[in-house]
């Protein structure tokens, strides 16, 4: 079964099929604290990846754990977390792994990332890969970076400013973590929320605007 529909299923402790929720019932159902790591390139001029850790909850985590425990001895062996590994990364991969990237409020596309690592740590499922921009991500013009679900089932939170980093950036950069206000990020962006939003939500992008995100600012050298 598809990793994320079994988790919405379990987690909302619903007999009913992920077809029969409504559009009314969305809300998220999984729920996981993140890390992300800006890497350099060793000139410090442009972005070379992006590191991300997950950390799921533990009700999402002990339904995986159910589900892919395949010799019940209530733990993951290397062969069953590559298991998970490469659901979740089939899974995803039309969500373009959760990620958020835009430069002056275009977004840059990104690799899949090769792989996906699955790991168990006090009984939390923790999701770890690392993606790279498709095509040279020069530090010029805002730059934001995050991660938000589009189906809006499963909220990603970076609960520290902390958790967003990135070093060695250039001194004609600054940097700071965004953490949009519900309210706000509604009335300034009005316009784009149509009847079509509220009839489909998963047919959206809307998430994207309550996303945290680090911004950073670059001015052009000279």
């Amino acid at each position: 079964m598809h990793l994320k529909r079994q988790a919405i299923m379990m987690a909302s402790a619903m007999a009913a099929t992920f077809a029969m929720v409504v559009p009314a019932e969305v809300h998220p159902h999984v729920f996981a604290e993140a890390r992300l790591e800006v890497v350099l390139s060793p000139d410090h001029q442009s972005v070379k990846a992006l590191r991300h850790l997950w950390r799921f909850d533990d009700l999402f985590s002990s339904t995986v754990m159910m589900e892919f425990d395949k010799n019940s001895d209530l733990k993951l062996d290397d062969k069953e977390l590559k298991e998970v590994a490469d659901t979740v990364h089939a899974s995803l991969a039309e969500f373009n792994y959760f990620q958020l990237v835009t430069v002056d409020g275009k977004d840059e596309a990104m690799n899949p990332p090769p792989q996906l690592m699955a790991n168990f740590e006090n009984d939390q499922l923790i999701i770890l890969f690392e993606s790279e921009p498709k095509a040279p991500m020069k530090l010029a013009g805002k730059i934001d970076i995050g991660v938000y679900d589009p189906t809006f089932y499963t909220a990603i939170d970076f609960t520290e400013d902390a958790n967003l980093q990135v070093d060695g950036m250039p001194s004609k950069c600054t940097s700071k973590v965004v953490r949009p206000n519900p309210d706000e990020a509604i009335a300034e962006n009005q316009k784009t929320l149509t009847d079509a939003f509220f009839n489909d939500p998963t047919g959206t992008d809307m998430s994207k605007i309550f996303a945290t995100k680090l911004e950073m600012n670059c001015q052009p050298e000279g």
